[in-house]
């Protein structure tokens, strides 16, 4: 009882420590350089009642998912593949070597010259960001699951569509699911970084709009959503994971 009650406590102890800190160094900055918790508050409000924040946020949320999810249905079938067929792995790896140092950011030009200025430059920023990983560590799951799986599903005699979906993704899920929450972090940040160079709309581009007004306490409420909102949806991944894994027997 005490355990999970210090548990929930420590969390707010750091929000209290954090909020404190900030407070004490707004006051050797003017409030249009930095502002206080208490004007980002009602600059957060301001926000949410003349319903900029909440369109923005529906934008950005559509994009990230979309993006993310399309990045997911090709990375883990492709990462499964490749993770059980050597050859094929041996002849891609090269490419994906070289292409995948590239920061997405770096793909922004192309982006704008192939798709314009608008929703898909952003959204192309987004899977780029995420496929990666995914793919990555699909592969590395895969390679890493121990023979001796395969070879009692073979002595059973599992059919390989059987082999395949009951004992190989299995298996692999615990280091796909890495690939997710490292996928889903720098998905989310370069949603924002896409947002702010080209896109009409979202967090982003509401960020380096209150720029352009010199409005820094908007920055600042900006940035505590997409904060908000990045730790929501890691949260949300968490649930998934573990109700997945209860499923499969992996998580008791």
């Amino acid at each position: 009882m005490i355990g999970s009650v210090s548990k929930k406590l420590l969390p707010l102890l750091a929000l209290a420590a954090f909020v404190g800190i900030w407070q004490v160094a707004a006051g050797f900055w003017p409030p249009e350089l930095f502002p206080s918790p208490l004007i980002v508050a009602r600059a957060l409000r301001e926000l949410a009642d003349s319903g900029v924040l909440w369109s923005n946020i529906t934008v950005s949320l559509a994009r990230f998912a979309g993006a993310y999810l399309a990045a997911v249905v090709i990375a883990v079938p492709l990462g499964l593949f490749l993770g059980r067929n050597p050859r094929c792995r041996q002849a891609i790896d090269p490419l994906v070597q070289v292409l995948r140092p590239i920061s997405p950011i770096a793909w922004f030009p192309l982006a704008v010259l192939w798709f314009g200025i608008g929703n898909a430059p952003a959204v192309f920023i987004i899977f780029l960001a995420a496929f990666y990983p995914v793919l990555l560590s699909t592969v590395s799951a895969v390679i890493g699951i121990p023979p001796v799986y395969l070879k009692v599903a073979n002595n059973f005699g599992a059919k390989p569509g059987s082999v395949f979906l009951r004992v190989i993704i299995p298996a692999a899920f615990p280091g796909i699911m890495v690939g997710l929450h490292i996928a889903v972090g720098t998905a989310w940040i370069h949603l924002v970084a896409g947002e702010m160079l080209g896109a009409q709309s979202g967090l982003g581009f509401m960020i380096v709009d209150a720029r352009n007004f010199l409005r820094t306490d908007w920055i600042m409420a900006g940035m505590l959503v997409v904060g908000v909102l990045g730790l929501c949806i890691n949260l949300g991944m968490r649930r998934f994971e573990l109700w997945l894994g209860r499923r499969w027997g992996g998580v008791v």
